[in-house]
This record gives structure tokens, sequence and C-alpha cells, in this order.
């Protein structure tokens, strides 16, 4: 599909709930899925361990509403999947190339993904805290249904429940103290500083990779939306640490409030 790279507007202002696009197209994919292509977006695709947001897309001067049931990006390019509300295959045309719209992204479901995603970014801080550094993270599961980090290393069956605790001690600190959570692309050289001095190996030098920091924690390459302060979080509770095949899994949880 000949189509350039989707703007990606929450990279800018990942508290943006609302914006404006163009329809760069429209389709039926062989999945039998709706499809709208825009020149930019404040829906965040499904990726990084991260859900996808869902909402309304409304055509400007038109009652018809695309209902965005998931967001997936492939190529730089972002689909966003769903069906027209209350209309026929007659309307599908009111969605047509160089059409404006409004972008409305669901507040709750946007606000609990970015405190799910926020809590396993501080769950690495906090495991550096309590001794377990040499445990390297590798990938994050921040859906509802169990959330859960993972890293590389093992943590002895002994320790398991002492940590559990700690990290949550830890995590309660941290939440209770509070701090800005930071978000920009940077040069290379200026990302690698605010990373404690080096990126993973997977970031290509020379690049400007975004950097999210939240308060006085390192910060880290991520392209997901997060909480504004850590104290949105809430809290943490560990409910498990699982440690197979030399990896180890941190599952957490969230209190309910602010979902």
């Amino acid at each position: 599909m000949d189509v350039n790279p989707t703007k990606l507007d929450y990279f800018e202002d990942m508290w943006k709930l609302q914006s404006k696009a163009t329809i760069l197209s429209y389709f039926k994919g062989d999945d039998g899925r709706h499809a709208l292509i825009l020149d930019r977006t404040v829906f965040y695709p499904q990726g990084g361990g991260q859900p996808a947001d869902t909402g309304l897309i409304t055509i400007v001067d038109s009652d018809f509403k695309f209902v965005v049931q998931d967001v997936r990006s492939m190529d730089g390019v972002v689909f966003h999947y769903g069906l027209i509300e209350n209309s026929g295959e007659e309307l599908e045309s009111e969605f047509g190339k160089g059409k404006e719209v409004f972008l409305h992204v669901d507040e709750s479901r946007r606000k609990l993904n970015a405190r799910l995603h926020s809590a396993g970014h501080l769950l690495d801080t906090c495991m550096q805290n309590v001794g377990l550094g040499d445990l390297v993270p590798t990938k994050g599961h921040h859906f509802p249904d169990g959330p859960f980090v993972e890293y590389k290393g093992k943590v002895e069956t002994k320790e398991i429940e002492t940590k559990k605790k700690e990290l949550e001690l830890e995590a309660k600190a941290l939440i209770s103290k509070g701090g800005k959570v930071f978000a920009a692309i940077l040069p290379y050289e200026e990302a690698s500083d605010m990373c404690g001095g080096c990126l993973p190996d997977y970031i290509p030098k020379g690049s400007t990779p975004r950097i999210v920091k939240l308060g006085e924690t390192p910060g880290c390459p991520c392209g997901g939306t997060h909480v504004s302060d850590i104290s949105e979080i809430t809290s943490i509770t560990v409910s498990q640490i699982r440690t197979k095949k030399g990896l180890t899994k941190v599952f957490y949880n969230l209190s309910s409030s602010q979902v």
C-alpha cells in the first residue's frame, strides 16, 4: 500500500485524547474487518506489551461514526479497525479519501493501559533498588489480564517471598514520592545519557529514539503511553514471582481506583 507513515500525535502528547486527521484510505480487509488509514492519529496501536486504544472516529459535519475496535501498525502505517455504527454498506463512501475526521480515544481504557504500562517500567527500577539489578528486562505484558514483566536471570526460591514484599514497599515509596513523566524523541547521545549512559543494542547508533523517563528514575526507549505523574499509578501489588528456564516473571496488579 503506497501511503506515507502515519504521524503519531501521542508521541508528542501522551495525554491527548482527541484530535483531527484526514482519511487516506478506507477499505475492507481479507479478514472481513473494515479499516481506516489516516495521515495522523492519536490512537495507540497495540505493541510493546500494551493494548491498543479504542474509541470513535467521526466525520466533520456528519452523524456517521466509525467505532474503533482495534489499532495496529505495519511498516509505519497505522490501521484503525472497526465498523460504521448504524449504517449499511451504501454509506461507506462517506469515509472517502480526503475527508476530515475527529478522533476520540476512550479515556478510561487509555488511562488504565497507561497506568499498567507505567507500573511495568516502575518495577524495573524497583528490581534495581532491591538488589535484583543483575536481571535484564526482556519484555512486558501490560494487559489487564495478568500483567507481568519478564527478566533474563533467576531469583532463588528461598528469596521469592522476601523480594515480593521488598518490591511492593519500594513501589509504594516511589509512587508516594511521585514525579513527572517525561517523553521525547532525542538525538542518540542525549538519549543515551538520559538512560544511564547506554542504550539497548537494538537501538541503532545515530538514530533518534523516543525516551520515557518516570520522575528521577533512569529513562528508557519506549513508544507507549504513560501516566503524567508516577503518583497516578496509585499502587502496585506483586502477586507472583516465577522463575523458569533462566527467565523470571514478576506478575503485578494495580488498585481499582482511577480505572
